[in-house]
């Protein structure tokens, strides 16, 4: 019986679990908005992030975390790998944190605040 509770938990956890992508919108220092798609974070996709930012930098794993989620209206990536040294170099940092807090907090709201730190 206990197997039976186990799996209609999990069943719970997977219906409630919503992974459908949602439209982020993003204000950018000279005023624009950048918008993108992103489903909410699984496990799976954090340790992949970690892993690929092979440092313990919370600014390198949301990085990857940005790069392997935003997504553009038909569903492909806003981002390549081999784009990280133009990010880092070529963008404002209050822009690419923002972004990258978009991603991290993806059900809530991202105040402006929060996108500054």
């Amino acid at each position: 019986m206990a197997a039976g509770n186990t799996m209609r938990a999990l069943d719970r956890l997977k219906k409630a679990a919503n992974l459908a992508p949602s439209k982020k919108s993003v204000t950018l220092s000279d005023g624009g908005e950048l918008e993108f798609y992103c489903t909410p974070l699984t496990m799976a996709e954090r340790e992949k992030a970690q892993k690929t930012a092979n440092s313990e930098d919370a600014t390198a794993f949301a990085l990857q975390l940005l790069i392997q989620k935003a997504k553009d209206e038909n569903g492909q990536p806003l981002f390549v790998p081999g784009q990280i040294a133009e990010l880092k170099n070529e963008v404002r940092d209050a822009d690419l944190q923002a972004l990258m807090l978009a991603v991290i907090k993806n059900d809530e709201a991202v105040t402006e605040e929060e996108a500054k730190n």
